[in-house]
């Protein structure tokens, strides 16, 4: 069956998975600005397992999801014994970009500050996201522009986790994704400002991209061309292909929070990668 079939079929799938989801954990809300969306979760797990703090952006599409609606990936990530931040954001299409990274970069401050003054450590951060948090995360990371416009220091940040996200607008971009970049973007917006690849600069952060071959809406070279540039730049990169059967975009780049280690590969792809940090 076509990927992009098989894509668009895997929402029941998923949906049947989240009404089976437990939540044992309530996370703290904190605002960061005066939108609805300009807000963060935070869970403390019940049983700490590491120091390390996980800060999560959501996708969506740039023009949906929020923090609250992926509370199960805050549930499994906490519930493995990891402090986790998911960050929300302003949405498009109402919001054009640059807006998006911008509140990113300002609810990650607005976190570490809140961390701190909870007496938490935050030397030892992990950065991830799937899809447009994948985009936005990324350029969070590896944008030397961005950190130095919007004032955000990202020396704690130990390791960046990208999965399925569109790092690089040329590779083979899909009906899709093309008309969620026209809705991300005003029209006569420079799209080399907001594309992950060309923003990238040199960094100590290594990298782990996830990838599928069978994702469905998002091309495979997109995430290579990403990794090249990294190399190029003498960045640490491992690009890593999904092997689980369930293995278009919405399975692998969320629905993996809905599995154990032992059920899904890329979900223990995941955790054994911040292990080893």
């Amino acid at each position: 069956m076509n990927d992009y079939l098989r894509e668009s079929m895997s929402y029941f799938g998923i949906y049947k998975k989240l009404a089976g989801a437990k939540k044992t954990l309530t996370p703290e809300r904190v605002s960061f600005g005066r939108h609805k969306d300009q807000y963060f979760l935070y869970y403390e797990p019940k049983t700490l397992c590491s120091d390390k703090v996980i800060v999560w952006v959501h996708g969506g599409g740039w023009n949906a999801g929020s923090p609250d609606y992926f509370d199960f990936v805050g549930q499994c990530i906490a519930g493995a014994g990891y402090r986790f931040v998911s960050l929300g954001y302003r949405l498009s299409p109402a919001n054009k970009y640059p807006r998006q990274i911008i509140d990113v970069c300002r609810g990650y401050k607005a976190a570490m500050e809140h961390l701190r003054e909870k007496g938490i450590d935050t030397s030892r951060v992990i950065v991830s996201g799937p899809s447009a948090g994948a985009h936005l995360s990324s350029i969070l990371c590896y944008s030397k522009a961005f950190q130095k416009k919007l004032d955000v220091d990202v020396s704690n940040v130990i390791g960046y986790i990208g999965v399925g996200g569109p790092y690089c607008f040329s590779e083979k971009t899909g009906l899709t994704l093309k008309l969620l970049l026209d809705q991300l973007f005003r029209r006569d917006y420079d799209r080399r400002k907001g594309e992950p690849v060309s923003l990238m600069g040199k960094s100590n952060i290594p990298m782990l991209l996830i990838q599928s071959r069978h994702d469905g809406l998002m091309d495979y070279a997109c995430a290579e061309s990403f990794c090249r540039r990294a190399e190029e730049l003498g960045n640490s990169c491992e690009l890593y292909e999904v092997e689980d059967e369930k293995n278009t975009h919405s399975w692998y780049t969320a629905g993996c929070f809905l599995f154990t280690r032992e059920e899904n590969r890329t979900l223990d792809k995941f955790f054994s990668w911040i292990e080893a940090l």
